[in-house]
């Protein structure tokens, strides 16, 4: 993978997932940690923005930042997978950059 890139910032509070998304590139992973997983919610403010890049871009969505705001799998857009930390260091390391958005 070429580059992981770490949104944090719902898209209600900041405008980081939509400059992630702007630079991102084809073969990219967009990885939601902390406030930004509620952007993976299926019927959210953010499900048009992220359903327009998956062609491109792979999305994933941590699971203890999920179960932290009480966010169910099912309540999550199909397309988004959802890691562990394991996953999460899985994901970095597989990556030849790590770019946060803050």
């Amino acid at each position: 993978m070429a580059v992981l890139h770490l949104v944090n910032r719902s898209p209600q509070e900041s405008r980081a997932l939509e400059d992630c998304l702007a630079r991102a590139g084809k073969g990219d992973a967009v990885l939601l940690i902390e406030n930004a997983v509620y952007a993976a919610v299926k019927g959210g403010d953010s499900e048009a923005v992220l359903k327009s890049a998956m062609g491109r871009v792979r999305f994933y969505a941590l699971g203890p930042d999920l179960d932290a705001r009480g966010v169910e799998t099912s309540e999550i857009l199909e397309t988004i997978r959802i890691v562990d930390y394991g996953g999460f260091v899985d994901l970095t390391v597989e990556s030849r950059l790590v770019q946060s958005w803050f």
